[in-house]
């Protein structure tokens, strides 16, 4: 795909994008629940107008291949500037180091600059062995942990 010259297009998610979206987010979550048809378009909706919270995709031909969700949050500390997080970072497998994963989550970080945030949160499953990705782009666990809180239901499930 990219990696045959063919050029990667970083661009917001459109309801349009419902079916690679679920693709991806499927490849992420090892088959978790994604929701489809008019529930799926309900949420991606819902997601989309959601103050704060973009989508990057990047494009290869019209398919998206990878995407990265950017949620910027209002923050009291820091002088009133916003905080970021990034989370659902995934490329489809038979594109992977392509750069494409790469495309989109340096657009959320770049937006995340633009938008003047102190920080920006990361956090990613011990298990997809991603560590190495993100800290080419500059992520550290240094001074900082991430912890997650989950109810039972979902906490079984995954």
């Amino acid at each position: 795909m990219a990696g045959d010259g063919q050029d990667i297009l970083v661009r917001p998610v459109t309801l349009s994008d419902l079916s690679d979206l679920r693709q991806l987010y499927l490849e992420l979550t090892s088959g978790a629940d994604v929701p489809d048809g008019e529930e799926g378009q309900a949420k991606l909706a819902e997601i989309l107008a959601h103050p704060g919270t973009t989508l990057f995709g990047a494009d290869i031909d019209g398919r998206l291949v990878a995407v990265a969700s950017l949620h910027i949050c209002p923050n009291l500390t820091f002088g009133g500037r916003p905080h970021a997080r990034i989370e659902n970072v995934v490329s489809l497998q038979a594109i992977r180091g392509t750069g494409a994963g790469r495309a989109v989550t340096e657009a959320a970080i770049g937006e995340a600059w633009a938008q003047d945030c102190v920080s920006i949160i990361l956090l990613s499953g011990k298990s997809l062995g991603a560590k190495g990705f993100y800290e080419k782009l500059g992520f550290n666990a240094d001074d900082k942990w991430g912890m997650i809180l989950r109810p039972e239901r979902v906490a079984e499930a995954g």
